[in-house]
């Protein structure tokens, strides 16, 4: 009986790559489907991306992640850009299919993912915190997923401004900016509510938005995209006032999902996935 001991090879490009804790998700989930597969964390500085690149083309790996600060230098290296990462400017998941690098953003579509298990973002009002690279991605994929509005609210205009062109120029969603500069008060209309900053993440925990919580509203669906803590005071506070609430593990969970499934084929188990994310953040 023949035997292949050719693994599946998938890694993660990142600087600094130590705190990543992504490899212990990816070993978890392979073992629990049986895949020979290995993902290998790699500190490469943005002088070596492009022979990272090479090397992993070279070496026949299905794939691999771009975390900071490599997911717009990264583009220089590729053969071809999926809609959504065109539209978003910025990759984090890259698949190698007959020789050809091509550039994926799993950010918005793991967002989607975890966000359709409460709600479907097609006909919704939404209002999204930040103009950064997570809520660039959450901004275009919930626009190609039929939003009808998008508000965009953001300390610095010029960056919210040019996020809110890309949606009304490439999507079907209308999208305005507000300025932050002062204690945001949430449209009762609004159906989804997105914090895309980092406020509130470990280990700035009791960070708060700059928003009126009394704004929140039943109604609403909040969603909050940092994984830790799990819980922040947005979705406490959300949650007090009768909203639906999602944490970021969700969208962490189904980013790596989604890149897995553009590897391999293979739709793997989020709950094992989670599991894991929940031990090494406990």
């Amino acid at each position: 009986m023949a035997h292949n001991f050719m693994s599946t090879l998938t890694a993660s490009f990142a600087m600094p790559a130590a705190e990543n804790p992504t490899v212990a998700v990816m070993d978890a989930v392979f073992a629990h489907h049986g895949l020979d597969a290995r993902y290998i964390n790699c500190e490469i500085s943005p002088e070596s991306l492009g022979d990272a690149v090479r090397g992993a083309l070279a070496m026949g790996f299905a794939g691999f992640n771009c975390s900071l600060p490599h997911k717009v230098h990264v583009i220089e290296f590729l053969d071809e850009l999926a809609p959504s990462a065109s539209i978003i400017g910025a990759v984090n998941c890259v698949v190698i299919k007959d020789g050809r690098l091509i550039g994926e953003n799993t950010d918005g579509k793991g967002f989607v993912e975890s966000l359709r298990t409460v709600v479907d973002p097609a006909g919704k009002d939404m209002v999204i915190f930040g103009a950064g690279g997570a809520a660039r991605a959450i901004a275009v994929e919930s626009a190609l997923a039929g939003a009808s509005t998008i508000t965009v609210v953001n300390t610095t205009v010029s960056r919210g401004q040019d996020l809110v062109d890309r949606i009304n120029a490439d999507t079907q969603a209308k999208a305005t900016l507000v300025h932050w500069d002062h204690e945001y008060a949430i449209p009762a209309a609004t159906d989804i509510v997105v914090n895309a900053t980092s406020v509130g993440l470990f280990p700035d925990i009791d960070a708060r938005l700059n928003i009126d919580t009394a704004s929140l509203l039943p109604s609403m669906v909040v969603a909050d995209v940092i994984p830790n803590p799990p819980k922040t005071h947005l979705l406490t506070d959300a949650a007090a006032r009768g909203c639906t609430t999602l944490d970021g593990m969700g969208m962490l969970v189904n980013q790596g999902r989604v890149a897995i499934k553009l590897w391999t084929g293979v739709d793997v188990d989020g709950q094992v996935m989670r599991r894991t994310l929940e031990g090494l953040f406990a």
